[in-house]
Formats: C-alpha cells, sequence, structure tokens
C-alpha cells in the first residue's frame, strides 16, 4: 500500500507529517467542519419534519428507472433517497437502526437529531466547545429519560381484553394513509402477533407472520389468514378447488424420472428405443405417483415443476398437486401444516405429511388472478395477513404499516410500559430537563436548556402540521402541564377538543421514545466530534 504522506521535523525536532497529493485535497477543519456537518443534517431533517403527526405530509420518490413510491415512514423515505453527503448518511442510518430496533418512531427521530444540531450550532456560535455540549447532551439525555420513567405508566396486557392494545396499534397508524380503516387494519395487527406470541417467554416470532399483497378491492378487505397464503393455483384447472381435511406432501423432489448427474448422451436409434424411453417415463412417473398416493397424502405441494404428463397423471389418479413453490414459502406450509420437507419420494411416510382442515382456491376479479389458502392447520401459529388495495403504490404503503404497527404491538409484548403520544412525553421532558438546568452550577446548563428546547420542536412540529399556531398550542399546553402536573397533555392534532392524550388514546410505547432519545444524543454527540474532514477536491 502506497504510504499517505512522510514524517518530518521542524528545526526544534518536533515532528509533522507531510501529506501527498495535499494540493488536491479539501479540508475542514475545527468549527467551520462542524457547522458544514449541522447544515447537512439539518437539511435532512427538514425534509422529514413535515412527515411528522397524523397530518404530516407524504413524499413522492421516483427511482432511476421511474418507479414511483408514495410514503410518509421516515426509514422508507431516507432509504430512497439519494444522499451524498457523508454526515447525511448517517441519519440515514439513524432512521434505518430505529425502524430495525423498534419499528416505529423513524421520522422523530431524525427530526429530533436535527434540532439538537441546530441548537448545538448556535452554542458553538457562542464559544461553548463541542466536547461540553456533546457531554451535557448525554447528561440531558439521562435526565430526560428518567423523566420518562417517572410518568410510564404500566399496561394491562390482557389477552381477553384486546382493546388498549387495537388502541396503540391505532396511533401508529394514525399517520399512515390507510387511517381511513386504521381500526381494521389495528385489530389484524394485533390479532396477527397475539397469535404468534409466546407469553411466557415474552417474546414474538416475526418468521411466523407473512404479508401478501394483491392489487385489486380495497383496503377493507384486507384480512387475517390464520394459516397461509401462497401466491400459485393448483397445477391443473379440473383439479378440485377445495379441500377439506387433507394430508399434505411436501415435496423438494421433482416429478421427472432420474436422470444421470454426470454429462451424458442418449442416442435414440429406432423406434422401439422411443417407444421403451415412453414406457419407462411413464412408469416412474407412476411409481412417484403412486408412493405420494400410498403414504396417505391427499395433496402434494412441490418446489419445482413437473411437465403436462406428470401434470395429466396426477389428474387421472385424484392427486391435486402444486407446483413452483418458493423456499420460504415451502418452510412456512411445513411449519403451519406441522409437515416435515421431504426431498425424496423414496423417504415419504404417513407421519410426514402435514394436515390441514381447509385448502382452497381464491378467486380475483375479471383477470382470474388464483391464490391457494390453506387454513385451519395442525400448528395454528402461522399466520398471513393479505393485503388488498386499489393500485400498487397503496398495498405496498399498507404493508409498510402493518409492518409499524406488528412491531409496535410486538415491543408491548415484550416491555408493556407506555406514555402518551401527541408530543405530551417531549414536552414533560423538556420541562423536566429546563428545570435540572437550573440546579447545574457549571457549563453544562447551557447544552442542558439547548437540549429541552430541542425536545420542543416534536410537539412545534406535530403543531405546524396540523395547521395550528405552534407557538401558541406550545406555550400554552407547557403551562398547563406545569400548573396541573399532567404528562399526559400533548398537541390535539385531531382536533378533537381535548389535549389529554389519555382521553383520546394517543399511546406510544416507552421502549420506543426512550430508544430515539438515546440513539439521536448518540449520533449528535459523534457529530460534534468530528473536527477535521478530508476529502478530493471535487467531493464535498
Amino acid at each position: 500500500m502506497a504510504s499517505m504522506g512522510a514524517l518530518a521535523f521542524d528545526e526544534y525536532g518536533r515532528p509533522f507529517i507531510i501529506i501527498k497529493d495535499q494540493d488536491k485535497q479539501k479540508r475542514l477543519t475545527g468549527n467551520a467542519a462542524i457547522k458544514s456537518h449541522i447544515l447537512a443534517a439539518r437539511t435532512v431533517a427538514s425534509t422529514l419534519r413535515t412527515s411528522l403527526g397524523p397530518k404530516g405530509l407524504d413524499k413522492l420518490m421516483v427511482s432511476a428507472d421511474g418507479d414511483i413510491t408514495i410514503t410518509n415512514d421516515g426509514a422508507t423515505i431516507l432509504k430512497m433517497m439519494d444522499v451524498d453527503h457523508q454526515i447525511a448518511k448517517l441519519l440515514v442510518q439513524l432512521s434505518q437502526s430505529q425502524d430495525d430496533e423498534i419499528g416505529d418512531g423513524t421520522t422523530g427521530v431524525v427530526v429530533l437529531a436535527g434540532a439538537l444540531l441546530e441548537k448545538a450550532e448556535h452554542l458553538l456560535d457562542k464559544g461553548v466547545h463541542p466536547i461540553r455540549i456533546a457531554d451535557g447532551f448525554e447528561m440531558a439525555a439521562r435526565c430526560a429519560i428518567q423523566s420518562l420513567e417517572r410518568s410510564a405508566e404500566t399496561f394491562p396486557l390482557d389477552v381477553n381484553n384486546l382493546e388498549p392494545l387495537i388502541q396503540t396499534a391505532m396511533t401508529t397508524l394514525g399517520s399512515k394513509i390507510i387511517n381511513k380503516c386504521h381500526r381494521h387494519m389495528a385489530e389484524i395487527a394485533v390479532n396477527a402477533v397475539l397469535a404468534v406470541a409466546d407469553m411466557e417467554t415474552r417474546d414474538v416470532n416475526f418468521e411466523l407472520i407473512k404479508v401478501e399483497t394483491k392489487v385489486g378491492g380495497q383496503l377493507e378487505d384486507t384480512m387475517l389468514v390464520k394459516g397461509v397464503i401462497v401466491d400459485k393455483d393448483f397445477s391443473h384447472p379440473q383439479m378440485p378447488k377445495v379441500l377439506r381435511n387433507v394430508k399434505i406432501a411436501i415435496l423438494t423432489c421433482p416429478f421427472e424420472p432420474p436422470k444421470p448427474k454426470t454429462k451424458h448422451k442418449l442416442d435414440v436409434t429406432s423406434v422401439e428405443d422411443y417407444k421403451n424411453l415412453r414406457k419407462y417415463e411413464h412408469e416412474k412417473f407412476e411409481e412417484m405417483v403412486q408412493q405420494v398416493k400410498d403414504s396417505g397424502a391427499g395433496l402434494a405441494i412441490c418446489q419445482w415443476g413437473f411437465d403436462d404428463e406428470a401434470n395429466h397423471l396426477l389428474l387421472q389418479r385424484e392427486l391435486p398437486a402444486v407446483r413452483w413453490v418458493g423456499g420460504p414459502e415451502i418452510e412456512l406450509i411445513a411449519i403451519a401444516t406441522g409437515g416435515r420437507i421431504v426431498p425424496r419420494f423414496e423417504e415419504l411416510t404417513a407421519d410426514k405429511l402435514g394436515y390441514a382442515g381447509v385448502v382452497k382456491e381464491l378467486c380475483f376479479g375479471t383477470t382470474k388472478d388464483r391464490m391457494l389458502v390453506i387454513e385451519e392447520c395442525t400448528n395454528s401459529k402461522a399466520v398471513t395477513i393479505f393485503i388488498r388495495g386499489g393500485n400498487k403504490m397503496i398495498v405496498e404503503e399498507a404493508k409498510r404499516s402493518i409492518h409499524d404497527a406488528l412491531c409496535v404491538v410486538r415491543n408491548l409484548v415484550r416491555d408493556n410500559r407506555i406514555v402518551y403520544g401527541g408530543g405530551a412525553p417531549e414536552i414533560s421532558c423538556a420541562i423536566a430537563v429546563a428545570k435540572e438546568a437550573d440546579s447545574i452550577k457549571t457549563l453544562e446548563q447551557y447544552p442542558f436548556r439547548a437540549f429541552a428546547d430541542a425536545l420542543e420542536s416534536i410537539p412545534l412540529a406535530l403543531a405546524e402540521n396540523s395547521g395550528l399556531n405552534p407557538i401558541h398550542t406550545l406555550t400554552e399546553i407547557k403551562a398547563r402541564q406545569v400548573a396541573e402536573n399532567n404528562p399526559a397533555l400533548g398537541i390535539d392534532c385531531l382536533c378533537k377538543g381535548t389535549a389529554d392524550m389519555k382521553e383520546q388514546h394517543v399511546i406510544e410505547t416507552l421502549h420506543s421514545k426512550k430508544q430515539q432519545i438515546l440513539l439521536a444524543t448518540q449520533v449528535v454527540k459523534m457529530i460534534l466530534k468530528i473536527d477535521d474532514v478530508r476529502s478530493p477536491d471535487d467531493g464535498y
């Protein structure tokens, strides 16, 4: 590897480095570098600011090949934005980590990080050292989280009373495009998670929840299937469309005669040879179908295809079959039906078969699109959410929204403490942090107050996006929170006439809120610690 520079000494013997190609590089140092980073991060955050809350606006993104995505999911917007600046990429990763860990709050975490950097810039202009700002922010974040834990309430997690869980899922879906039927969607999300949740270990296996989509119909047609939906149909149109109490053979071997594995050549020189070959193939097909029938199977699901001859034989022998079923789907069918995946016909036995109460073919619209539904399985834990919608964009956005709702319900199963939404937790944290700042004698009191101001950017954005007067609304709610000592007072985005989020049933998980504050603070601290940037002159 070529050396990046050379070590030299001045006349006093002090070492310094001569860096290669210095004239071709651009360098930013000190506060100029930090301010350049802050500007980039604030630009990204301001893009997302208008997407926050139930009245937040959507963004339309066009990819290089002309595909259109309309969404207000923060992680999706940032993932699809063409971001060049390295610090802006950090914010993209920030929203992605919030999405991976929590699944919700991806917009809020970026807006908070942008606000913290904006306040940090004012402190830098006053001459406060970046490290003191970063340390002050970290202390303030700890103080905010203590305030959150004090105001958090334990959530009643009762399988017989799903209403509180549904209200929480509705809060998540309130800001999405699907909010016209968001109670229906919330119920689906709650029932799906509870179907696969293990209440003893407080864990949810998302592998067992499959989301299938089909353009057509309307959002209200979305349904939860206690089983598996496969985007396939029976291999022959004359096979029965509904099977009941059926045993299923799950095969990863093709219905075709065995071939030598090495390169081979078969010379058919006479009619007799050809007839023998046809007879051999036919006998092999007969044998394979008989092996499946002998095991007691009433349906064969095959990972690979089979030709028309095998298909016709299956129909004659009254063995319905499905071909070209993908690997992940085959695994899910095996889990749901309690069957074993069989790699060879010789290994197929009755104890390896799966069981389903109903296997039926659904038909859609005038295009005769068909899908296969496998219900009433042995293992009822595997479920499928089947989303319908007017066009591809609505269906895709509904899928993203359902994912957020599933994540929130899962978080409540894991940790059932909640706070009330609508900017209420941020306002109560801001009050607590500002109060704590008064008792600090060191320079950190300035970053503390800046942190409190940054927290208020979330309720300000909520009020602004809802068409309210931001400053007036925030001041009024803040004064009421102090006077009434009620941390559930937030921004009345939906104009329901009450600012009490407890009455409006606007609920967020404590885990999500804590993670937002911690992640935003960590990223801001990292950005403030960068004071020297070296890049090619045509970059940046």
